[in-house]
């Protein structure tokens, strides 16, 4: 346990006499304090630790104290021995039968976590995304049809597994979380919306690698950011628990700050850390207090800020962002971007092999790769190797892979099968649907003849791949090359693929939609609905969720002003104003005209979409 600040001197013996009434120690020896600069107490077991541990030594030292500390290192706490330079406060505590010490002193392992982590949803989680990726690149998919286990590590906020549970009701899902306040929040919005199929955790890595968690073994298990973001013997833990508990066949998806891309912020984050630990307070205010010292020092002309481009888009970021993301981004003590071999080859001690990028995009190297790099890319023998050279070419600062234990290679004609019975539906208008795409490589125009036939197509309904590949213009291509086209209006977030699912019912989608968007009352945190038909969720905005409710709860009054009146309802008791052209509307009349104006907008547009993929 530790606790950061200045004057904690009461606060300190308050503590130290709380866990003696609770009989959590043998004795307390004492609380001294050091003058000196930044805040905190702590100090680890006793050297000799009692009978319990360092038997041998124990075992020397024959006159022990009745605590249980031999009177040869008793001198040892004459001098305290602080977790950081920054220690003013000491609680010595020597001694316990009941306490785990790696929790007890320092439970978070350097983890940034008095502040808790944005609530997103990240659709490449989801199985079916998982399925396809493996899928586009000649694996052997598993069949989302029958019952399957599925384990989310460090899921934050939930909102992804709550999602992914929802939409898909006859598969059993798992999500862990060390934080508390996770897990909590979590919760209380599984138990809304009666996910019974989601069963949360409030277990670190160390203790899931352990398996003193009687859990299952998996088909999916997903983690993302975190694996960066944790010291090196968590990430072991990581890869010992999906050594233990992933089926083989099984596949992980694992995000990761990647290099080389994050070679120009290194030192951009060390300094961030270093201000934050010269300035102890909870973490959102010290990212606040290392911005404006940043922002300080780019005024002064400091070479480093003002003569490197690559930190343009990082400095920007660092002062619009959100600080629930910034603080995980950058305050975390053991933060470190890894290669992606680093990462193959963590995983490979857990039998698993590269098996694509979630990246959509980036399946297709002749998309990003000229044929000069890719005669390159093909003199390495090490796939991992080659792989890690696409992100020299392209300076990745971020990957999503994914990973299969087991690799099967399909035939060219069984991929040609199994990609024709995937789905694809349109979520955007078609008169919104573009050939042009922005994607993670960068933009690029489609062909008119086979995007436009594809898109016209989805206008109308949903499309398995099958009969898409059936178009006139498309018949001299190839199912693959039809997949290509599919991923990529996906990856340009004007489609979404869907595997064919073992349940229809939409209950427990519905039920937390609802809870979903009455979270709209409160704030804008839950930015995604659950879209039964993709068994995955859909970004769906502030105004959508609200007019979602008033769909839900009037259903007989589908008209805009009914949609609009009931958005206003639940808006202005928050203070939220609508905006028209830039300018922030005060009246009611005013907000009232602007939100009939959006909701014909979303009668038209979004609505047809929502029915489409069953979220109405």
């Amino acid at each position: 346990m530790m606790i950061a600040g200045g004057g904690l001197i009461e606060l300190v013996a308050a503590v130290a006499g709380a866990v003696l009434q609770a009989g959590r120690v043998d004795v307390v020896l004492g609380v001294q304090r050091r003058h000196g600069v930044g805040a905190g107490f702590a100090r680890e077991k006793a050297h000799c630790g009692g009978r319990r541990q360092r038997q041998q030594e124990d075992e020397e030292c024959e006159d022990q104290l009745s605590h249980g500390t031999c009177r040869r290192h008793a001198a040892d706490f004459t001098t305290p021995i602080p977790i950081s330079r920054h220690v003013r406060y000491y609680l010595f505590i020597i001694e316990s039968s009941t306490i785990d010490w790696g929790i007890w002193m320092n439970w978070t392992a350097g983890y940034a976590s008095d502040i808790e982590y944005i609530t997103g949803f990240y659709r490449e989680q989801s199985p079916a995304w998982l399925n396809f990726v493996c899928l586009l690149n000649g694996g052997e998919p598993l069949d989302l049809c029958q019952p399957y286990s599925y384990c989310e590590l460090g899921f934050g906020r939930g909102l992804t597994a709550e999602l992914l549970a929802a939409g898909n009701p006859h598969a059993q899902f798992y999500a862990a979380d060390f934080n508390p306040a996770h897990v909590a929040g979590a919760a209380r919005m599984a138990a809304a919306a009666q996910l019974h199929n989601l069963t949360l955790l409030e277990n670190s890595f160390e203790e899931l690698a352990s398996g003193a968690t009687e859990l299952p073994h998996f088909d999916f298990i997903t983690l993302h950011g975190i694996y960066t973001w944790v010291t090196a013997e968590n990430r072991q833990h990581i890869v010992d628990f999906i050594n233990r508990h992933l089926k083989p066949g099984g596949l992980v998806y694992v995000s990761y700050n990647a290099m080389p891309g994050w070679t120009a912020a290194l030192p951009l984050q060390r300094l961030l850390v270093e201000h934050a630990d010269l300035h102890p307070g909870r973490n959102d205010a010290q990212l606040k207090a290392g911005a404006e010292f940043v922002k300080q020092l780019e005024q002064a002309q400091a070479a480093y800020l003002t003569q490197n481009p690559a930190l343009k888009t990082r400095l920007t970021s660092l002062a619009n962002a959100s600080p629930n993301y910034l603080v995980h981004e950058y305050l975390h003590k053991h933060w470190q971007p890894l290669y992606h071999a680093d990462v193959a080859r963590d995983l490979a001690r857990a039998k698993m092999s590269y098996a694509g990028s979630a990246e959509l995009s980036m399946n297709f190297p002749p998309l990003y790769l000229s044929e000069e790099r890719r005669a390159l890319l093909e003199q390495v023998a090490d796939p991992d190797m080659r792989e890690t050279l696409k992100d020299y070419f392209l300076n990745s600062a971020f990957r999503k892979d994914v990973f299969v234990r087991g690799a099967t290679r399909v035939s060219t004609l069984r991929q040609t099968e199994l990609l024709g019975q995937v789905g694809a539906v349109l979520t955007v208008p078609r008169a919104r649907a573009s050939t042009k795409m922005k994607l993670h490589i960068g933009e690029m125009t489609g062909h008119a003849d086979l995007y436009g036939a594809v898109l016209d197509a989805l206008g109308t309904r949903p499309h398995t791949l099958a009969e898409l590949a059936k178009l006139p213009p498309l018949a001299s291509q190839s199912m693959q090359s039809v997949a290509q086209i599919v991923a990529l209006l996906t990856a340009s977030n004007q489609a979404e693929f869907y595997f064919p699912a073992g349940s229809s019912g939409h209950d427990p989608a519905t039920r937390l939609n609802r809870a979903l968007a009455a979270q709209t009352r409160y704030g804008d945190d839950y930015a995604a609905l659950c879209a039964p038909l993709l068994g995955n969720g859909l970004a769906a905005p502030y105004l959508e969720r609200m007019f979602y409710l008033a769909l839900v709860d009037q259903p007989q009054q589908q008209t805009a002003m009914s949609l609009a009146l009931r958005a206003w309802e639940i808006m202005s008791p928050t203070g939220r104003r609508m905006q028209r052209d830039g300018t922030v509307l005060q009246t009611p009349e005013d907000n009232l005209q602007e939100l009939k104006h959006q909701a014909e907008v979303f009668l038209a547009d979004r609505l047809p979409v929502w029915r489409q993929l069953g979220i109405i």
